[in-house]
């Protein structure tokens, strides 16, 4: 008898611990931010930075994907799986960008769950 109670024990806890690791209650929509100088002289490289925010970061529940577009065009891409997962719930990402006209930059970050919380848009102007 003390050893069914034991298991069920155990089995209750295993499932409050799945329900808490995947709850829509302990997460949320990727985001995204990006730092970037508002304005830079003719043919300067600048670092783009990418911060992005997740909160439930596991194998099951995780952000697969975040994109950086330059006016419109999309330069690159970073892609996760439930195995190979950022290491965070927020991480960063760069990148370079050589600057000879004014710049739109947008990014944004997906769950795979939740979906996304939306573009974020940057301006680089030229001077």
């Amino acid at each position: 008898m003390k050893r069914q109670k034991s298991f069920g024990i155990g089995i209750v806890l295993i499932a409050a611990a799945l329900f808490f690791l995947t709850s829509p209650a302990l997460a949320d929509k990727s985001a995204v931010t990006i730092t970037a100088p508002d304005s830079v002289a003719k043919g300067s490289e600048v670092t783009v930075k990418l911060s992005i925010t997740h909160n439930g970061n596991s194998f099951f529940h995780y952000t697969n994907w975040v994109t950086l577009k330059v006016n419109g065009k999309e330069v690159t891409r970073w892609e996760f799986t439930g195995s190979k997962r950022p290491e965070a719930e927020a991480f960063t990402r760069e990148y370079k960008l050589t600057v000879n006209e004014p710049v739109e930059l947008t990014a944004e970050a997906n769950c795979n769950i939740h979906g996304s919380k939306g573009p974020a848009v940057k301006k680089i102007e030229v001077k």
